[in-house]
């Protein structure tokens, strides 16, 4: 059975636009299980890269859809 900061970093690697609401929840709970702040603290880089992508894709999908309006209205 991997260890919680394993297992964030499985997440971290196999996570997509589809699943990052769901792989972030799932990130936070595990990291609330760690014993040890040195723990947590190693966790940390995945976390905020987890947070990151979440904020990427999110403003890039609130994009798209204006693109589009935009170029039907030039066509």
């Amino acid at each position: 059975m991997p260890t919680p900061l394993e297992e964030i970093r499985r997440l971290y690697y196999e996570t997509k636009p589809a699943t990052i609401k769901r792989d972030l929840a799932r990130a936070i709970e595990l990291l609330k299980s760690m014993a040890t702040e040195e723990e947590r603290e190693r966790a940390a880089v995945y976390m905020d890269g987890l947070s990151l992508m979440r904020s990427e894709w999110r403003v890039r999908d609130r994009k798209r859809p204006q693109a589009r309006q935009r170029s039907r209205r030039a066509e």
